[in-house]
């Protein structure tokens, strides 16, 4: 995508239409619930640093954007803080974390159709992309996958809008046409970043977005039948 692009308002975007050359979806609260196993890391990663926890409330606003934005945003701490925050964080996240989680209901068969339908498809997640791997193999759709595009392991790729910008970068290398393409996601990070390119995106209700950030979606999705018909499957 040209840089152009980058400032193209979500609600400029045409409604996406299918037949899509390729799909961008999302991780967290798109195809899995992952709340539980982030929000206790938190809270493992607050006591190690002996800080307070805050209530689980706060600690869902977390689930979805990069995790060191939210240091600073949220927890507000400094850089050095936040480095040593994310060790901690990352070292339990990858032994327990990551795998206490559990695929929405239908997600996992609509995954796979869009796979056995041979449209290319990319994870496009904040996630760092060894836990998004691990995760994906641990129910089965990693190899639905062309190309799962996360953060970078040392954060500096991790805003939404520089991973979709490489999940782009990485569908072209190999050859995908990129003249139709939709990311689905749950949050206003999803539908912006997607949007500095130029890519238009379908919200789920059922990850942890709210109305409001559904509303700068181009389209929202309600089920996961729904998308599928949105997406060109039924």
């Amino acid at each position: 995508m040209t840089s152009d692009t980058a400032a193209v308002p979500a609600a400029a975007l045409p409604a996406p239409r299918p037949p899509f050359s390729a799909i961008l979806l999302d991780l967290d609260g798109t195809i899995l619930d992952s709340a539980p196993g982030i929000t206790a890391t938190l809270a493992h990663t607050y006591r190690k640093l002996g800080m307070p926890v805050p209530p689980q409330e706060s600690l869902m606003r977390w689930v979805g954007p990069p995790i060191m934005e939210s240091f600073a945003l949220l927890a507000g701490l400094d850089a050095e803080t936040s480095e040593r925050a994310l060790a901690i964080y990352r070292e339990k996240y990858l032994d327990e974390g990551a795998y206490d989680a559990t695929i929405y209901e239908g997600m996992g068969p609509l995954v796979q159709r869009i796979a056995a339908a041979g449209i290319p498809l990319s994870l496009a997640t904040s996630k760092p992309e060894v836990p998004a791997t691990l995760m994906l193999e641990h129910v089965s759709l990693a190899t639905s996958f062309t190309v799962i595009t996360g953060a970078s392991a040392d954060e500096t790729r991790s805003a939404k809008a520089d991973v979709v910008e490489e999940a782009l970068r990485r569908l072209d290398a190999l050859g995908v046409d990129l003249s139709n393409v939709v990311m689905v996601g749950d949050r206003v990070h999803d539908i912006e970043g997607a949007a500095a390119h130029g890519v238009p995106t379908i919200a789920v209700t059922w990850g942890y977005g709210t109305p409001e950030e559904h509303a700068h979606a181009a389209a929202v999705a309600h089920s996961v039948d729904e998308l599928a018909g949105m997406l060109g499957l039924e």
